[in-house]
């Protein structure tokens, strides 16, 4: 279970509203970092974002101190980080703050297997989010029973392959 994430944004605060829009959810200042800020899903696992501006850096403390922030001027634009996160409304609302905002939205089929829609905070960090349709379609794919057989399916196909690269070799 991830209790909570932290990103990069250019606008913290205007992200961080944005994210609280679709979770319905609240936010406050992040005061260990200034220029952050937290959302908060209200649920009963303690589900949070922290929002940090781009170019923030989490740096280990020395031996008894806890980590520190640190500013880097030369970031990239982008990061591999993304997340699949739930929300309680429907696509088309979705779709519609992403218009909104001016940010990309669209949806998106994985493989068959589920469904997201690729909501790109900034048109720079991409979050996958999943409505109440679309989450109960991933959570049934995610279900250990379904999992294994699909990595069973997976690994039979990479055993295939491995056999044919062998047999040209």
């Amino acid at each position: 279970m991830i209790h909570h994430i932290s990103i990069p944004a250019e606008n913290p605060l205007k992200v961080a509203q944005v994210l609280s829009e679709l979770w319905q959810g609240q936010v406050a200042r992040f005061v260990a970092n200034p220029g952050s800020y937290v959302v908060f899903k209200l649920d009963q696992l303690g589900t949070l974002i922290e929002v940090y501006p781009s170019g923030t850096e989490l740096v280990p403390g020395n031996k008894e101190q806890q980590v520190s922030f640190a500013q880097n001027s030369d970031f990239s634009k982008y990061t591999a980080i993304h997340a699949a996160i739930s929300v309680s409304i429907p696509a088309d609302e979705i779709i519609a703050i992403a218009q909104r905002e001016g940010w990309r939205a669209l949806k998106c089929d994985r493989d068959g297997l589920f469904t997201v829609i690729e909501f790109w905070l900034e048109n720079r960090l991409l979050l996958e989010l999943l409505p109440p349709d679309f989450g109960s379609e991933y959570l049934s794919f995610m279900q250990p029973q379904t999992l294994q057989q699909f990595l069973a399916k997976l690994n039979t196909q990479l055993e295939v392959k491995n056999s044919l690269v062998a047999e040209k070799g």
